[in-house]
């Protein structure tokens, strides 16, 4: 762990809000362009064309943010995490003015990159920054905002994109990105003040490259196969040697890099390897949904940009809805493996049910199916981060937390490609069908219809009811041939071993569920984290409670933390904390008075000192923190235990003394 957590933290975290709100706002930028395209993109390709290659636009962020990811968490230990954040958000920027002014598609899909390249340095980066900035003990309070914004954004990013395409114009999906990170950038730069620990990686640059490729050849061979290039081309067939070369070569670099970005030997894990290919399949799934829904929306049935938006909410709320109420669930009961089992079959279902949409399908009857598709997707997303951090030993805590989140993202790429390429295939047959022997306007083609959706508008209602039909059996096509996929998901969520849960591993938040990007922690991080949000979850009563019942003293909760505060900081003087209104009068009079009346504590002048007797019961105390964190990590904790998580007991534990005290004693 790093050195600036030893000191003691201050009563107050006040001053952290302001540079927590702009890495807040950092975050906010990555995020929500991760779903605000979505709707603008009918309207970008009638402007731009190139249907056969709308996919790429979202494809290209997902990749470059795959890609960077675990590079920007390693390069913030070795140089400072302040300088690469404002280097990321630099990056960002510049790839959203650069969206914002392009010309045509391949322009848009180089620039969108180079968005991707920034955001990835800052979701992982943000995050990051917060363990600079509080102690353990703060972080569960602040982890929730994080979590929170991915939440958010996953409403509001197609109701913005909506909204700008209908009444401002779409490039402002983009240049609404500049105001908001150049305050970020203002912020971070005058506000954020964090030391700089250089902690030395042997960064696995070879590793990253080739997974990247890897990624890329399979994304090009399922968006272009079918479309650009025959299947039986030599492209294809180049590209799909390329891929097998590449991941051989990956596998080689793995087993001798000192620091790899995915280990071979964690797949030995049978419920990381599941959860690994199940997370590939429900990012594929969910993240090719969210990009052609909104089409399927805006031609089909011409509805607005802004209010096709407002029509994929049941999806993102069922997915919301689910993944709280199957976390909270799994939280009290231990178990989780019914909520993937019955999320898979619910996604297969939900995928059937797009696939009977039509050009006559209702309202209600489109948000029934969305709301189901959604449900479906929540009860497998939360699951999967927690099996995986579950089945490894420690040391590959992290890489079971990234590895994971890596998949689905990966898998978003290729499913965006996937359903991009099945579309544009279908579409060019489905249309030259539709208008065989019908007389059109003057310019207008099947081939001009699929650069420009918006032209159905010309044609005549005979004609038109072609078009929209040919539109939606391309679309609703996808999701069938997607439902196999979710139905073999279905089918490995069977065979994995419901593993009872250690208590320090708990359910993971949106950050870590609902971002296409992979998250990229330590096994610290990541411990810190788990056990910082037990802290806030217990709440303070229980926490001083369970100390006292451990160490086998009878003493209130308020006692508990008064006794606790003096032997971490020596004499205090009770008045103080009850002037600063940190703590509640009647609670610091109830437990200086009760370690007055039990000789555990005598007063010198104002102050409160521990007696001999009051030191011995302290150290018990603090000896059964620590007993109890040691426990929290279970089979985790063993006698050849690294060092770090050593100090991470100590740290915690240390800090009880300076938490807030219980609020009614």
């Amino acid at each position: 762990m790093s050195g600036e957590h030893a000191a003691p933290a201050p009563p107050r975290t006040s001053g952290v809000m302001l540079p927590i709100g702009a890495l807040l706002l950092g975050l906010l930028l990555a995020a929500l362009d991760q779903t605000i395209v979505a709707t603008a993109l009918p309207t970008i390709v009638s402007d731009l064309g190139g249907m056969d290659h709308l996919s790429w636009v979202v494809t290209a962020y997902l990749l470059a943010v795959t890609a960077a990811t675990p590079l920007w968490g390693k390069l913030g230990d070795q140089y400072g995490r302040k300088r690469l954040f404002q280097t990321a958000i630099v990056i960002f920027l510049v790839g959203s003015a650069l969206c914002g002014v392009a010309q045509d598609m391949p322009q848009l899909i180089g620039y969108r990159a180079v968005q991707g390249l920034g955001g990835g340095g800052l979701i992982t980066l943000s995050m990051a920054i917060v363990g600079d900035l509080v102690p353990p003990r703060e972080r569960g309070r602040y982890q929730g905002l994080f979590g929170a914004v991915f939440g958010t954004t996953s409403v509001l990013g197609p109701l913005l994109g909506g909204f700008f395409t209908e009444h401002l114009d779409w490039r402002w999906v983009f240049y609404i990105n500049l105001p908001i990170g150049a305050v970020a950038m203002v912020v971070i730069l005058l506000a954020l003040h964090i030391p700089v620990h250089a902690e030395p990686h042997r960064i696995d640059y070879l590793g990253t490259f080739l997974i990247a490729a890897v990624a890329t050849c399979v994304v090009l061979v399922t968006s272009l196969g079918g479309t650009t290039w025959s299947w039986n081309s030599a492209q294809i067939y180049g590209l799909s040697v390329l891929a097998v070369i590449l991941l051989v070569g990956f596998v080689a670099v793995e087993r001798k890099a000192a620091e790899p970005v995915l280990p071979p030997s964690i797949f030995a894990v049978r419920n990381f390897t599941l959860s690994a290919v199940i997370s590939f399949v429900v990012g594929f799934a969910m993240f090719g949904a969210l990009t052609y829904l909104p089409t399927f929306l805006q031609v089909v049935h011409g509805i607005t940009p802004t209010l096709s938006g407002v029509h994929m909410l049941p999806m993102v709320l069922g997915v919301l809805v689910s993944s709280t109420v199957s976390g909270q669930l799994i939280t009290h009961t231990g178990h989780w493996k019914i909520f993937p089992v019955l999320g898979t079959a619910i996604t297969t279902g939900g995928l059937l049910l797009l696939h009977v949409m039509s050009p006559d399908s209702s309202q209600w009857e489109m948000g029934v199916y969305f709301a189901v598709f959604g449900l479906g997707l929540g009860l497998v997303l939360q699951v999967l981060v927690l099996v995986a951090q579950n089945a490894v030993r420690y040391a590959d805590l992290g890489v079971a937390t990234s590895g994971v989140t890596f998949f689905r993202s990966v898998g978003a790429a290729v499913g965006v490609a996937v359903f991009g390429a099945i579309f544009a295939s279908r579409l060019g047959h489905e249309l030259t069908d539709a208008l065989r022997g019908r007389s059109l306007p003057g310019g207008i083609t099947p081939d001009s219809l699929k650069r420009d959706p918006q032209s159905v508008g010309r044609l005549s209602p005979g004609a038109r009811r072609g078009v929209l039909e040919a539109y939606s059996t391309s679309i609703t096509d996808v999701f069938l041939y997607a439902a196999p996929l979710a139905a073999l998901a279905f089918v490995l969520t069977w065979l994995m071993r419901e593993q009872r849960l250690r208590r320090s591993v708990q359910v993971p938040d949106e950050s870590e569920t609902l971002g296409a990007c992979p998250v990229e922690r330590s096994p610290a991080d990541e411990v810190t984290r788990a056990l910082s949000r037990l802290s806030t979850i217990e709440g303070r009563r229980d926490l001083y409670a369970r100390i006292a019942q451990t160490a086998g003293i009878d003493l209130a909760p308020a006692a508990t933390w008064m006794l606790l505060r003096v032997h971490h900081d020596g004499p205090v003087e009770p008045a103080l904390l009850e002037d600063a209104g940190v703590v509640p009068r009647r609670v610091v009079a109830d437990g200086a008075r009760e370690l007055e009346e039990r000789g555990l504590a005598t007063r010198e002048g104002l102050e409160l000192v521990a007696t001999p007797r009051g030191e011995q019961a302290a150290r018990a105390l603090s000896d059964a923190r620590q007993e109890q964190l040691a426990e929290l990590l279970g089979d985790w904790w063993t006698p050849d235990r690294p060092t770090d998580l050593t100090e991470l007991v100590r740290e915690l534990n240390a800090e009880a003394g300076h938490a807030e005290p219980p609020r009614a004693s």
